[in-house]
């Protein structure tokens, strides 16, 4: 026990040049550290007894004050942003400074081989298991700030998508989670039944706030999505089918989620396809299919000149309607679209004409045509 204090010297000098704040501490904490020291020492005895008599050494948990001390140190070492290694390295310094003045004092005193062994063994054991409260502490003090954080990351995803939070708020939720609000963010939406899709969306970087309900499953994703970052998007969303909403102002952000469920509904439909698809690509369908009820009414006014004909006449000349109105009267190009000659388009229009007569000729009549073509359903018809 004499030699304690130059050990504990002989330690701090080795720990100086690489672990400079250890060296401090050891420093200004002489005694405490010193009674510590003191309960290596009883414990190292206490191991190379059990050592003799070919008994494991006893955990570290026996004794819960040095476990919770050491844990903490572990915890403090996380808190203060350092790596854990380092730690775990300033430790094996120490054991082998503990460990060449122990051999010393052993073979001053004239210690068998069987003693010796035991001692070395001993203060290995001893400090690996201190190095391993540290790192239970280092770890457990990791989690619960991950958690933590990841809880203020999602009370701010759900102020975001509230509408009756104000800026306060979102300013005081943004710093608890270290996001910083941008000017921008759109809403990234997958549906929450496929498992892959959670994994993609799981996978997202930090950036991107969680958004988590019993209904949605997705992230807020900062910035405006320029060429750049949609390819980036598109190779980080590829698999999951996912709905990327428009970039918005942070205010506009509740309202906006609409428009990426009103995609999901019409892709589950089989309106809509895309992987990822980007809401802001297809508006004129979100429109028209937003109430399917409008647009299929319109299909069945429009084509009502045509209701008495044969299914299968009704499908060919509805068919040809649509392609002439795609390609404005070009008969070459609604020919090459259906396969067709020029000639049998000539016949059909003939035909559209007599059914319709004078509506073909109305810019009015030729749009709401094109809309119930385009976009109705015909299962509807």
């Amino acid at each position: 026990m004499a030699r304690l204090p130059g050990l504990l010297d002989q330690v701090g000098d080795l720990l100086r040049m690489d672990w400079p704040d250890y060296a401090e501490f050891l420093d200004e904490n002489g005694l405490d550290v010193a009674e510590a020291a003191g309960l290596f020492v009883h414990r190292l005895i206490e191991m190379a007894l059990r050592g003799l008599e070919h008994r494991e050494p006893e955990p570290l948990n026996t004794e819960p004050t040095v476990q919770l001390v050491f844990e903490q140190i572990g915890r403090l070492q996380w808190m203060h942003g350092r790596d854990l290694t380092s730690l775990l390295s300033a430790y094996q310094v120490g054991a082998r400074a503990a460990w060449r003045q122990v051999s010393m004092i052993a073979l001053e005193m004239h210690l068998s081989s069987e003693v010796l062994a035991a001692l070395a063994e001993a203060v290995f054991v001893f400090v690996d298991q201190l190095s391993s409260a540290s790192a239970n502490g280092y770890v457990l003090e990791q989690s619960e700030a991950v958690a933590e954080r990841e809880r203020f990351r999602r009370e701010l995803s759900d102020l975001l998508l509230s509408d009756r939070s104000d800026s306060v708020a979102v300013g005081s939720a943004a710093e608890r989670a270290r996001w910083e609000l941008p000017e921008q963010a759109c809403v990234v939406l997958v549906d929450p039944a496929e498992a892959t899709a959670r994994a993609v969306v799981d996978r997202l970087d930090s950036q991107c706030l969680p958004v988590r309900t019993p209904t949605l499953y997705g992230a807020i994703v900062p910035g405006p999505i320029g060429r750049a970052r949609r390819d980036r998007a598109e190779t980080a969303l590829r698999g999951a089918n996912a709905i990327v909403g428009p970039s918005v102002p942070l205010d506009l952000l509740p309202a906006s989620m609409r428009l990426p469920q009103i995609a999901m509904d019409l892709q589950r439909r089989g309106l809509l396809a895309g992987d990822p698809l980007f809401v802001t690509e297809h508006l004129d369908t979100l429109i028209v299919h937003r109430d399917p009820r409008p647009i299929n009414a319109l299909r069945r006014q429009v084509l009502a000149p045509l209701a008495d004909l044969a299914p299968a006449t009704r499908e060919r000349l509805t068919e040809t309607l649509a392609a002439w109105l795609r390609h404005m009267g070009d008969r070459s190009a609604v020919a090459e679209e259906l396969y067709v000659h020029p000639q049998t388009v000539r016949y059909r229009m003939a035909q559209l004409r007599n059914y319709f007569g004078g509506a073909l000729d109305s810019p009015r009549a030729r749009a709401q045509m094109l809309l119930a073509l385009e976009w109705g359903s015909a299962e509807e018809d």
